[in-house]
C-alpha cells in the first residue's frame, strides 16, 4: 500500500493537488487561530491535561482531582526544573516511566545537551507529544502559506537537516532515546516520506562528515522546496553543495526552493549572508521556536514575529526573570503578560512536564495575538563585571558590526577575561568565525562596542573611560574551527549549537586554548586578536 502511495505522489499533478489542498488547510487553520481566545484555549488545555494525568503518581501527590482552575493548579504545583523532576520522579524508574508523571509508558526520550546545567538531559516524549509537535509544525507552515498563497511547498521536498536519527534502544528495545530531531525524522519518514529528505538509510549514518557528503550529493538532483535546520549547519551544507556543483548560488542548484526554516539561534547575523548565498529574492525565511520539551512558537509572516501556538497540548506560564529563585514567584499566563518584560518560559505538557522551567527567556511585543521574541537563556548572560548583557543584545551588536563592515558571521562565542592582578581591568573576549571577513576588523570591533553602549546603559556605564571594563577583544577563528571543537565534545552536526555565551569565562578560555593548540581544521593559522581601540594584530 505504501508503495502505491509513493508512486502516486511521484506524479507532479498529484503533488500539485496535494499542495493545493494544503493551501486550503493553511487558510482555514490561520483563520481559526485568529478567531479563538488564546486565554480560553489555554485554560481548556490545562484542565484537559490535568484530567488525563490525575491517576498518575504526580497527579495523586498534587491533588489533581481537586483542581478546578489555573489558580488551583498554581497553588498546588510549584515550579520545577529538570534536576528536580529527575531526582524526585524519573531517576528511580528510568528508563521505564509508566504512570509516573504522565499516563501510560513513555516511548521516547529526547536527549538535550543541557546548556544551562552542563549535563545531558533525558526529556520524556509521549505519543501525545509527537502529535503535538506535528500540529505545531503544520501550524508554522500554515501561517506561512496563508501569507504567501502562491508559494508552492509540497510540490517538492522538505530537506530536514537534523541530528542523528540513530536512536539508542533502552529496556527491552521498546523505548528509544536520542536527538529530538532523530525522533521527529523517523516519525516524518513514516508519515510524509515522499515529501521529505533524507530517507532513513542516509539519516542513520553515524559519521557526520560522510552523512553531510551524502546529503549534498543526493539532494542536488531533488526538487527541494523547503529546507530546515540550524543556520550554522545550513551554511556548511551550502558550502558542500557549491563545491560539488561548482555553482555560486543555491538557487542555481535548487531553483524550486521557496522557504528556509530556521531556529535554535538568532537569524539576524546570518540573514544578509543567506540572501547572498541563495540568490533568489523569492525565497523566504521562517523562524520556529521548538524545544526538546515542547514546541513553543512559530513566525507569523504577517507580523514578522514569533507567535505562540496555543492549542497543541502545551500550557504556558511566564515568570519575570528577576522572580526566579523566589519562594513564591509571580506566575503569569498568556492573558496577563506585559509587553517589554523579560520572562522565563514555563511549560506544562502532554508528556508529563508540570510547571517546568525550560531555561529560556522571551519578551512579548503584543498580547493579542501573543507575539514574542526569544531573548536568550536564563543562565546565558554576561554580567561578570555588572554589565548585565543578554543574548539578544549581543546578537544585535554582532549583526550591526557585520553590516557596518560588510562581514558575514558564521558563528561566535563570547565570555569574560578577568584581570590577572587586583588592580587590573577585565574585558569581553569574542571568538568570531567569519564566512566573509570584515573590510576593517578594527571597525567591526568598535561598532560592536558602540552598539552595546547604545542599547545597554549598564554596559555603557562600565565602559565609560575604560575604568571597570576594557574594550572588547575580537579573535578571528579559522574557518571550521568551531565545528572541529564541537566534534571533540561529541556534538558534531545536526541540531547541536555552539554555546554563545559564558559568564564564568572558563568555557571561553577552554575554547580559546583549544583553537590555538589544535592541529587540523580547527587550528586558527590566520587568526588574529584585535581590540575595539586597535593595538595591532597579534597572531594567535
Amino acid at each position: 500500500m505504501s508503495w502505491i502511495l509513493n508512486v502516486a505522489l511521484g506524479n507532479r499533478w498529484v503533488r500539485k493537488a496535494v499542495d493545493t489542498s494544503f493551501g486550503w488547510y493553511a487558510g482555514r487553520r490561520a483563520r481559526k487561530l485568529d478567531r479563538v481566545s488564546v486565554d480560553d484555549v489555554q485554560k481548556q488545555t490545562l484542565l484537559h491535561l490535568i484530567r488525563q494525568a490525575q491517576s498518575t503518581r504526580f497527579g495523586k501527590e498534587h491533588g489533581f482531582a481537586g483542581i478546578r482552575n489555573v489558580e488551583d493548579f498554581q497553588e498546588r504545583v510549584p515550579l520545577r526544573d529538570y534536576e528536580a523532576f529527575w531526582q524526585d520522579y524519573w531517576r528511580r524508574s528510568y528508563p521505564v516511566l509508566e504512570n509516573v508523571t504522565w499516563p501510560g509508558r513513555i516511548p521516547y526520550f529526547a536527549l538535550s545537551s543541557g546548556t544551562t546545567s552542563g549535563t545531558t538531559k533525558y526529556i520524556p516524549v509521549s505519543r501525545q507529544m509527537m502529535a503535538s509537535n506535528r500540529t505545531a509544525a503544520l501550524t508554522s507552515l500554515a501561517w506561512f502559506r496563508a501569507a504567501y498563497r502562491e508559494a508552492p511547498l509540497l510540490t517538492g521536498r522538505l530537506f530536514f537537516l537534523g541530528g542523528s536519527t540513530d536512536l539508542q534502544k533502552l529496556d527491552d528495545g521498546s523505548i528509544l532515546a536520542g536527538d529530538l530531531s532523530g525522533i521527529v525524522t523517523r516519525d516524518a519518514a513514516s508519515l510524509m516520506g515522499p515529501f521529505t529528505y533524507p530517507p532513513l538509510d542516509v539519516a542513520l549514518l553515524r559519521d557526520w562528515e560522510q552523512k553531510l557528503q551524502r546529503f549534498a550529493e543526493q539532494s542536488v538532483a531533488l526538487p527541494i522546496t523547503m529546507i530546515s535546520g540550524v543556520p550554522s549547519w545550513l551554511l556548511i551544507l551550502f558550502d558542500r553543495l557549491r563545491q560539488i556543483t561548482g555553482k555560486e548560488r543555491i538557487a542555481e542548484i535548487w531553483p524550486d526552493l521557496r522557504l528556509v526554516i530556521h531556529g535554535g539561534t538568532s537569524f539576524e547575523p546570518y540573514r544578509s549572508l543567506f540572501r547572498k548565498l541563495i540568490g533568489n529574492s523569492d525565497v523566504q525565511f521562517l523562524e520556529t521556536y521548538p524545544a526538546s520539551e515542547g514546541f513553543i512558537a512559530a513566525e507569523d509572516p504577517r507580523f514578522r514575529l514569533l507567535r505562540l501556538i496555543s492549542d497543541h497540548g502545551v500550557f504556558f506560564e511566564f515568570v519575570p526573570v528577576e522572580d526566579l529563585g523566589q519562594t513564591r514567584p509571580t506566575r503569569h499566563t498568556v492573558a496577563d503578560v506585559v509587553p517589554g518584560i523579560q520572562y522565563a518560559v514555563v511549560l506544562t505538557t502532554c508528556a508529563g512536564l508540570w510547571s517546568y522551567v525550560i531555561g529560556d527567556t522571551v519578551c512579548f511585543e503584543c498580547r493579542d495575538p501573543p507575539l514574542l521574541r526569544f531573548t536568550g537563556r536564563t543562565r546565558y548572560f554576561l554580567s561578570a563585571f555588572g554589565e548585565h548583557l543578554i543574548s539578544e543584545e549581543i546578537e544585535r551588536a554582532i549583526a550591526d558590526a557585520a553590516e557596518t563592515t560588510g562581514a558575514a558571521v558564521s558563528d561566535f562565542h563570547v565570555g569574560p577575561v578577568f584581570p590577572s592582578s587586583p588592580t587590573g581591568i577585565g574585558r569581553h573576549r569574542y571568538l568570531v568565525e567569519f564566512v566573509q571577513h570584515p573590510r576593517d576588523l578594527a571597525r567591526f570591533s568598535r561598532q560592536l562596542d558602540e552598539t552595546l553602549c547604545r542599547i545597554n546603559e549598564d554596559y555603557a556605564a562600565h565602559r565609560a573611560g575604560d575604568m571597570t571594563m576594557r574594550p572588547p577583544e575580537v579573535t578571528v577563528v579559522h574557518r571550521g574551527g568551531f565545528a572541529a571543537w564541537m566534534k571533540t565534545k561529541g556534538k558534531h552536526g545536526g541540531q547541536h549549537k555552539l554555546p554563545r555565551m559564558d559568564n564564568s569565562g572558563k568555557l571561553t578560555a577552554e575554547i580559546s586554548e583549544w583553537l590555538v593548540t589544535a592541529h587540523g581544521p580547527g587550528h586558527p593559522k590566520d587568526s588574529g586578536t584585535l581590540h575595539a581601540q586597535p593595538r595591532g594584530l597579534v597572531g594567535a
